[in-house]
């Protein structure tokens, strides 16, 4: 089977969307807590091997080698099939563009899925990032130490030192990336080109420092939970706030608005999509 061309990538993109809303909230939530927990995979391993990395010698390469391992994240959402908040900004607006939901469904189901990526991110924060021990505490010795610095570098930064007009212009551009990267996966049914249509977006927007809400779902709450000076709960909710806006805007004006624009706008209006739970790929 030939790649999609991007006007069939929309109309995929579109059903797909349809498609998220008709489920029981049961499998949503499932479906967005292995979402929740995978994004938190990336972002741990991300910070496993950027650790230990002194800048005067490595300059920003640290950011480009986390930007390369998170991407496992989206890799294991897209491929192993699951719902995440970022990707369902873009896919559920748009079957709502094309007629296919209610705006009402849409506040549901993003709702829902970033209740399931918290609960999810979470879990991989509390229990295997530093209950396991593999993010250290401050002092400690060898890579756990190393793996706290980095962790504590990056809270710190994303609690502190981001203005929440900063936040919001690097959710715009995080999922604007992140949006692209699901975009494109949709072009091909095999593994390696879902792979390869992943990494670069995913690379680029780690390596720039953009901010993703679920990712901070994980990253931020590790921090507390690893007693980071300086992250609290306060500010953690208010920078989950402002990336989730601006991921929302980077998906639904950016990709979903444009893309309805260029290859759906003129296609008559489809009647809502019923019943058909089949398996999630973003």
């Amino acid at each position: 089977m030939t790649d999609k061309q991007p006007a069939e990538i929309a109309q995929v993109a579109a059903e797909t969307g349809a498609k998220k809303v008709h489920r029981s909230w049961d499998r949503v939530l499932v479906s967005s807590f292995l979402a929740g927990a995978y994004i938190s995979f990336g972002a741990l391993v991300a910070i496993t091997v950027s650790s230990g990395l002194d800048p005067a010698t490595w300059g920003t390469l640290p950011t480009l080698f986390m930007g390369a391992a998170f991407t496992l994240g989206l890799v294991l959402v897209l491929v192993a099939g699951s719902d995440l908040a970022t990707g369902n900004m873009l896919l559920v607006p748009l079957g709502a563009m094309q007629g296919r939901l209610s705006l009402r469904d849409v506040a549901k189901n993003l709702t829902l899925v970033l209740i399931g990526n918290l609960i999810g991110a979470l879990l991989v924060a509390f229990f295997l990032a530093i209950q396991s021990g593999v993010i250290g505490h401050a002092g400690a010795s060898g890579s756990a130490g190393l793996t706290f610095e980095r962790l504590a570098g990056i809270a710190q930064a994303k609690a502190e030192n981001e203005s929440h007009w900063q936040v919001f212009l690097r959710g715009i551009g995080c999922n604007w990336l992140v949006c692209l990267a699901v975009w494109m996966s949709l072009a091909t049914t095999s593994i390696s080109g879902k792979i390869l249509a992943i990494f670069f977006p995913i690379m680029a927007f780690v390596a720039m420092g953009f901010d993703h809400v679920v990712a901070n779902m994980f990253f931020l709450p590790a921090a507390i939970f690893a007693d980071v000076d300086g992250v609290t709960w306060g500010n953690t909710v208010l920078n989950w706030l402002f990336a989730g806006v601006g991921n929302l805007i980077g998906a639904v004006v950016f990709v979903g608005t444009s893309y309805w624009y260029l290859f759906l706008k003129d296609q008559p209006a489809r009647e809502p999509a019923h019943g058909g739970e089949a398996p999630e790929r973003a």
